[in-house]
């Protein structure tokens, strides 16, 4: 109840935050009803039931992954001076926060599931009955207990996620902390680089092997899902998790050239922040650096040619390029939000608005120089063996 409440009195920028995180929730929920109507229509296909099962874990991730963000960005969730006293501790809060992201993912499920039956001509009354009967497999009876445990997988997965990671934030420091915190400089560097090439390494090597036996036959990941081969999948896999590793750590690194060769102000400014914000922004750049890799893979081994992206194809990739995206923006707001007493001491000691603006401009560009070649070098090796 009480989680209600808060969503009733929160900002609409947050409702609108958490608007998305139900449509996220629905597409994944649609993807995942129209794999069941499609293994319910075609016993005999198990493998390809099972491999599209395995592709919509791709979306279902990266909305869990949004779903957080947002949680950790919620004002009514962020631990402040005071609240433990009247009951709302760290673990309180992030309880309050697993609800509401259940409430919120909850919501998406039951439109797509109501979208799905509607579409499938199980639901009359409304326009376009049944417009997708053939799709999505109504000619096979839908069982309802494998359908509600599916649904559930988007809520379950992200308030347990949302749950593990607010309780795990630190709690809000006071001014002084904060300050004490500034002068001592930012934490020591990320330890995951290291393994996050080697994960990348190793998926590339997965796919390069996965992709081999069928010459002048690409890799035909935007049509159908159930004829790619599952060794590809896995190395995608490895390199999108090798990525997002490696993404705090190269953050950091950023920061660090940033500063060398006598920096001015600015230069400092702005490559501190990097290295303080490393592991809080890194991984979600790392992530969305693995999807665009995909996407211009993609996008090298069918040329100018002709794409049969099929509709649930398309709806996947715009579930994954959009929470990838979202979480990032959401991720550089939290940053912006943990830097806000910081910015304001700056100003009152007389700092220029305009070096905090170009420090901001020059932390972007640091980072993609860095990422823009690496995710353009990423999709080439991936895409190499694909069409040898």
């Amino acid at each position: 109840m009480l989680a209600l409440r808060l969503t009733r009195g929160t900002h609409p920028l947050v409702l609108m935050r958490r608007l998305l995180v139900a449509a996220a929730s629905a597409g994944v929920g649609f993807l995942l009803l129209c794999t069941l109507g499609y293994a319910s229509s075609h016993p005999a296909q198990s493998t390809g039931s099972v491999l599209r099962l395995l592709w919509c874990l791709v979306p279902l991730a990266a909305t869990v992954q949004f779903a957080v963000a947002v949680a950790r960005t919620d004002p009514g969730t962020r631990p402040r001076p005071g609240l433990s006293a009247i009951g709302l501790g760290p673990v309180r809060l992030s309880v309050l926060a697993a609800v509401s992201t259940a409430v919120s993912t909850t919501l998406g499920s039951m439109v797509a599931l109501l979208l799905f039956l509607h579409l499938r001509g199980d639901l009359t009354g409304l326009p376009f009955d049944g417009g997708a009967a053939e799709l999505l497999g109504a000619g096979a009876p839908l069982p309802l207990a494998a359908a509600l445990t599916l649904l559930a997988l988007v809520p379950v997965a992200s308030a347990l996620a949302t749950a593990r990671a607010l309780r795990s934030r630190p709690p809000a420091p006071s001014s002084d902390a904060s300050g004490a915190a500034g002068e001592a400089g930012p934490s020591g560097a990320p330890s995951g680089l290291p393994w996050g090439v080697a994960l990348t390494a190793a998926g590339l090597a997965v796919e390069a092997y996965a992709s081999r036996g069928a010459p002048g036959s690409p890799f035909p990941l935007p049509g159908r899902l159930d004829a790619t081969p599952a060794g590809v999948l896995a190395g995608w896999t490895l390199t999108a998790i090798g990525l997002a590793m490696a993404g705090p750590g190269l953050t950091y690194l950023c920061g660090q050239l940033l500063q060398t060769a006598r920096p001015g102000a600015v230069r400092l400014l702005a490559g501190r922040v990097l290295m303080d914000e490393a592991r809080r922004i890194g991984r979600p750049i790392g992530v969305v650096c693995a999807v665009l890799s995909g996407v211009l893979a993609a996008a090298a081994l069918y040329g100018t040619g002709p794409r049969p992206f099929g509709p649930l194809t398309a709806l996947g990739a715009v579930l994954v390029l959009g929470c990838t995206t979202a979480t990032l923006l959401t991720s550089a707001l939290e940053a912006k939000q943990a830097r806000v007493q910081t910015a304001d001491a700056l100003l009152r000691m007389g700092a220029p608005a305009s070096a905090l603006r170009s420090a901001t401009a020059l932390r972007a560009g640091a980072l993609l120089a860095v990422f823009a070649p690496l995710t353009w070098a990423v999709a080439q090796l991936a895409a190499l063996p694909l069409t040898a």
